[in-house]
C-alpha cells in the first residue's frame, strides 16, 4: 500500500485500538466553536435572569449544573444545539479540526452529517445515559467514522467508553448467548474490558462507531459537553442514513464530478 509513514502510523493504530486520540488540527477551529457556544449559553441564562458574571468560558461549561437544573436541561440542551448549529462556519471549523486524519483514516472525498450533536451530562444526572450500543446494530454503515470533540476535559466517568476490536469480536462470537438480555446486562458482561477514555479540551477522537460504546453517570464533579459528528467516503455503502438526507458530499473532485456528470455521445 502507497500510504505515508503518518498515514501508516495512524491506521494501523486505528485498526488495532477502534479510535484514535489526537490533537486538534485546527485549534483556531476548536476555540472560535467554543466561544461560540459559550456566547450562546450566556444568552440563554441571560434571558433566564441567571447571569454567571467573571467566569471564564471553561468554568462556565464545567460548572453549568450551578445554572442549570436537570429539570430543565433538555430544553437547555435543545436551544443550545439550534444555536450551535447557526453559527457561521461550524461544519467547516468542524471538518478542519480532524481534516487531516480523516484523510488519512477515510480517504480526500468526503460525506460530512448534516447537523453537529451536543452532549452535556451533568454530575449524577441519570437521565442522560446513553445505554451500550453500537451505531451498526441499528442500520448506520460500518463505513462511518466520528468525530468526538471535548469542550472541557472528559475522563472516568465524565467521559464515554468504548470496546475494542480484539474484545468486540469475543462479544460478536458469543452475541446469540446475550440475546434477551437488556442494555445494563449487557454492559454487565463487558464492563471489565471496556476502556474509559481520557481526552482534553484542545483534542480530537476519532472512533469505529461499529465498536460497543455509551456513558455511565457522571460521578466526577464538573460537568462534560462534547459533540459529535459523523463522516463517510463519499462512494462508500450507505446504511439507513442516506446522502442528501443526513449526509452532505464535502469535498468531491473535480474527476469525480466529471464521471458523475458523463453521459456517452448521443449516436441516433
Amino acid at each position: 500500500m502507497f500510504l505515508t509513514e503518518f498515514e501508516s502510523n495512524l491506521s494501523e493504530m486505528y485498526l488495532r485500538d477502534g479510535f484514535i486520540i489526537r490533537e486538534s488540527a485546527d485549534l483556531k477551529a476548536t476555540e472560535r466553536i467554543r466561544s461560540g457556544m459559550t456566547g450562546i449559553i450566556r444568552h440563554i441564562l441571560k434571558s433566564a435572569g441567571n447571569v454567571p458574571n467573571g467566569i471564564s468560558d471553561g468554568d462556565l461549561l464545567s460548572n453549568i449544573h450551578k445554572y442549570v437544573t436537570i429539570d430543565n436541561l433538555n430544553q437547555f440542551r435543545l436551544q443550545v444545539i439550534q444555536g450551535l448549529n447557526n453559527l457561521p462556519n461550524l461544519r467547516r471549523d468542524y471538518f478542519d479540526m480532524a481534516r487531516s486524519y480523516l484523510e488519512a483514516l477515510v480517504g480526500s472525498e468526503l460525506a460530512m452529517q448534516l447537523r453537529v450533536n451536543l452532549s452535556i451530562q451533568l454530575p449524577g444526572d441519570v437521565s442522560s445515559l446513553l445505554p451500550v450500543h453500537a451505531d451498526t446494530w441499528s442500520g448506520d454503515s460500518p463505513y462511518e467514522i466520528v468525530v468526538w470533540v471535548p469542550l472541557v476535559d472528559c475522563y472516568r466517568t465524565k467521559s464515554m467508553y468504548i470496546l475494542k476490536p480484539d474484545k468486540t469480536q469475543i462479544l460478536k462470537n458469543n452475541f446469540g448467548s446475550k440475546s434477551g438480555k437488556n442494555s445494563e446486562e449487557l454492559y454487565q458482561s463487558i464492563s471489565k474490558d471496556v476502556e474509559f477514555l481520557e481526552i482534553k479540551y484542545g483534542q480530537v477522537l476519532l472512533f469505529d462507531q461499529g465498536l460497543p460504546h455509551g456513558n455511565r453517570v457522571n460521578e466526577e464533579a464538573q460537568s462534560r459537553w462534547s459533540m459529535n459528528c459523523r463522516f463517510k467516503g463519499v462512494f462508500t455503502p450507505y446504511g439507513d442514513k442516506k446522502i442528501g438526507e443526513f449526509f452532505e458530499p464535502i469535498t468531491l473532485r473535480a474527476a469525480s464530478k466529471v464521471g458523475m456528470s458523463y453521459k456517452f455521445p448521443n449516436l441516433s
